[in-house]
């Protein structure tokens, strides 16, 4: 398994590596990732091993920087062409990042099955190569086959959470639970575990509005801005309306309780959002690789599954935007709909079914 840099990466790579533990107790595993990136971190904690390459990206602030990269990338062909010749596995699965670009193509001039799982509606570079080389592509956007020409495409979804899938419940009981009206449209923001600065400045901006319209708010700040959040008077002054939220726990409860969601692009969020078919209102980041979020938010709102707002669009459309979601219902009813589309509950369970049918291989 190869797959990193981001949570979007690694989340997919270690649900499916459990889906087929579950289906297989006694499989062995070997994680393949990029040293110093996340997933040095997350897929040990997820019970797997893992081995780190030199690899790193492409420096686009300090192009000094990049003068390495050939010798880091030749060091990682090497040191993953030696673990994958010991470790010699029935096949590989990418996910995307730096490491899984010299650990599939690697182990497909090995001759060994790969398999590739593109989270976002615009393939990454690193998913493109490989997957000329793929016994399999697996899409989480439909209509995707044409970046894949030459490649099996299969369009399954992004693997999510499994406590997502299990514990939604009732909206009106989700938010007596949370201490908020039952009564009250209820609005959920989240911006990742970070945050995101331009969705915060956005409610900070337009706390009197949101309180005047009778509002609930749901609102993850995230790390960077909470202790400043939760000490503005402004909004310490609403705790009926507002709560307040360095991160949430429960992300199900939080998702029961929510009419309508206000989230960034990330691929996995989109997938959740999908799941649980709530209005959302994206706000891309826009400064992911490619401006994959933004083309994530585009593939939804063409089919009038969401609402985009821009970051340079924020200080006069947000509020707007909003609030044109909040006083139609039929608008919210009909973008739930059609998130329908997009929700793949089983989307590891289905990954998983078609690598083994692929490989002619069953159950032990």
């Amino acid at each position: 398994m190869s797959g990193g840099g981001t949570g979007g990466h690694i989340f997919p790579a270690v649900a499916i590596a459990q889906e087929i533990r579950k289906r297989f107790p006694d499989a062995e595993f070997l994680f393949i990732g990029a040293n110093g990136k996340m997933e040095m971190e997350k897929v040990p904690q997820a019970g797997f091993p893992i081995i780190g390459l030199p690899i790193a990206g492409f420096d686009r602030g300090k192009l000094l920087k990049n003068v390495t990269l050939p010798l880091k990338l030749v060091a990682s062909l090497l040191k993953a062409r030696r673990a994958i010749s010991k470790f010699k596995p029935d096949f590989a699965v990418g996910t995307g990042g730096f490491a899984s670009g010299p650990a599939l193509y690697v182990a497909s001039m090995m001759g060994i099955p790969v398999f590739v799982q593109e989270q976002n509606s615009l393939p990454g570079k690193t998913n493109l190569l490989l997957a000329k080389k793929a016994a399999a592509v697996f899409t989480a956007y439909p209509d995707m086959s044409h970046f894949f020409s030459g490649s099996q495409t299969h369009f399954l979804g992004n693997p999510v959470r499994q406590d997502i899938i299990t514990g939604l419940t009732d909206s009106r009981e989700a938010k007596e639970k949370l201490g908020l009206d039952k009564n009250k449209l209820t609005i959920l923001s989240v911006g990742g575990s970070l945050g995101s600065r331009t969705i915060n400045n956005g409610w900070k901006n337009n706390i009197s509005s949101l309180v005047s319209s009778g509002l609930q708010l749901i609102w993850q700040t995230g790390k960077l801005d909470y202790q400043s959040l939760r000490t503005d008077s402004t909004i310490s002054a609403h705790p009926n309306q507002i709560q307040v939220c360095e991160f949430i726990s429960d992300m199900a409860l939080a998702y029961s309780a929510a009419d309508i969601i206000v989230s960034r692009a990330g691929a996995i969020a989109i997938s959740e959002i999908a799941l649980v078919q709530k209005p959302v209102l994206l706000v891309p980041f826009p400064f992911a690789a490619e401006d994959h979020q933004t083309k994530n938010a585009r593939a939804l709102v063409e089919r009038n599954a969401a609402k985009m707002v821009t970051d340079e669009q924020m200080p006069t459309e947000f509020w707007p935007t909003l609030l044109s979601l909040c006083e139609s219902e039929e608008l919210r009813s009909e973008m739930s709909e059609n998130l329908q589309l997009f929700a793949k509950p089983a989307a590891t369970q289905q990954i998983v079914d078609t690598i083994l049918s692929i490989l002619n291989l069953n159950r032990p």
